[in-house]
């Protein structure tokens, strides 16, 4: 677990349920699966169309090179139109205290 790192994106949705975001994230989800440093990836809605996107990545330099490739191979995915960009916060950091059973 050290050195690995999260990144979490919060955004509001244009309209649009969490159930149809998720549906429409199917390539995305293809592409992380493709990354290397990719360990998984949660999507919830804390309250009504406030979203929480959280990904584990073996390191933060992963974690950030895999968003930008994202931003340039998928972005003409629809899924950039069911975000209200203007809400969007992307933040990634290393993992510095871990506990697990």
């Amino acid at each position: 677990m050290k050195n690995q790192a999260i990144e979490l994106t919060t955004f509001k949705l244009n309209g649009f349920t969490i159930e149809q975001f998720i549906a429409a994230n199917k390539e995305v989800d293809e592409f992380l699966k493709r990354q290397e440093g990719f360990r998984s990836r949660s999507i919830l809605e804390l309250k009504q169309g406030v979203v929480y996107d959280m990904l584990i990545w073996d390191s933060k330099e992963q974690g950030t090179a895999a968003m930008h490739q994202l931003m340039t191979e998928l972005s003409d995915s629809v899924v950039h139109d069911m975000i209200d960009q203007s809400t969007v916060s992307w933040n990634i950091a290393t993992i510095e205290h871990f506990v697990n059973l």
